[in-house]
């Protein structure tokens, strides 16, 4: 059996830093089997960065990076891909991952720290595993402190099944003052085309942000589904329970936001060949306006992604 428990302490690295002396977590690698090929276990990728790899009995399978606990790929039982990596992304801890579930903690957009918080360009700990997840943390370090100085731990845990990928997102306030944060998952999909998606959900009626128009406004949707002609940037106050439907995979991905995730941003680079714009589509998980965390309180966001029929 592939070991299941392991620790990994992994420096922190800012978007210029040279790549730490990370320390490989004790978990098997990749080819060292001798038993099923079920569980979680270390990868390194061609760039140095450290991944780890879940795979279920079932056939289905995950793959979550260290730097930025950013997990790329999911394919469920049958094969199919459901997780995004643009072509322009850096995979070498340059900048952060242009794909995957990417982390946006503690701000989302623009603020008064750098686009979308930290969280997603420095490396987390894998702290503990258990079958086919894995629990990666974010802690503070002098990185974090010189643009946001406050106590703070961060747990995501990635756990795979025969039937879904589930993902959950811990924040607790570990000091005595209170702050304010932001946070998403700025989820990538993959998709056949963009002219086979459609994206169902409570949309009707919904108001929403604007962020393409200038300056951004509220507006209501009219629609009970999306469809994506245009570039698009827009955040759906209230709405967590989407469907992406792909007629061209035959298949369809319930996007089921629980607990904290209370809001959907959709995002495209409608006609931006070099991002690869025709093969995803972001529904991204959010809590777009602030919380504010007492001393000792925590936020909860679940996500659980589950493939269907159409």
């Amino acid at each position: 059996m592939r070991a299941a428990a392991f620790a990994l302490l992994a420096t922190t690295r800012a978007f210029t830093a040279p790549r730490g002396a990370a320390r490989a977590p004790t978990l098997r690698r990749a080819g060292d089997d001798d038993g099923p090929k079920a569980g979680a276990y270390l990868e390194t990728d061609a760039e140095g960065l450290y991944s780890v790899a879940l795979e279920h009995e079932s056939g289905a399978s995950a793959k979550a990076f260290v730097y930025g606990a950013d997990v790329t790929s999911y394919k469920d039982a049958s094969g199919t891909e459901w997780i995004a990596v643009r072509p322009d992304a850096k995979m070498d801890g340059s900048k952060p991952i242009s794909g995957g579930l990417s982390h946006c903690f503690p701000q989302f957009g623009p603020g008064a720290i750098q686009q979308h918080g930290f969280a997603r360009n420095v490396d987390w700990d894998v702290v503990a595993t258990s079958g086919s997840s894995a629990t990666f943390r974010l802690t503070p370090s002098d990185y974090t402190k010189d643009m946001w100085d406050n106590d703070f731990c961060v747990d995501f845990t990635v756990s795979l099944t025969a039937a879904s990928l589930d993902t959950k997102m811990e924040v607790r306030n570990t000091g005595d003052k209170a702050w304010d944060f932001q946070a998403a998952l700025h989820s990538y999909f993959d998709v056949s085309s963009l002219e086979n998606i459609e994206v169902a959900g409570s949309f009707a009626g919904a108001t929403y942000l604007d962020k393409m128009l200038d300056p951004p406004s509220d507006q209501t949707e009219a629609r009970k589904a999306l469809t994506i002609s245009e570039e698009y940037d827009r955040v759906y106050k209230g709405v967590n329970d989407c469907t992406l439907k792909d007629s061209g995979k035959g298949k369809a991905l319930a996007i089921n936001n629980n607990a904290g995730w209370k809001d959907t941003v959709v995002w495209s680079p409608y006609g931006d060949e070099g991002m690869g714009f025709d093969s995803f589509l972001c529904v991204e998980s959010a809590a777009f306006d602030a919380q504010t965390l007492e001393g000792g309180a925590s936020w909860v966001g679940e996500l659980s992604l589950v493939p269907g029929g159409l």
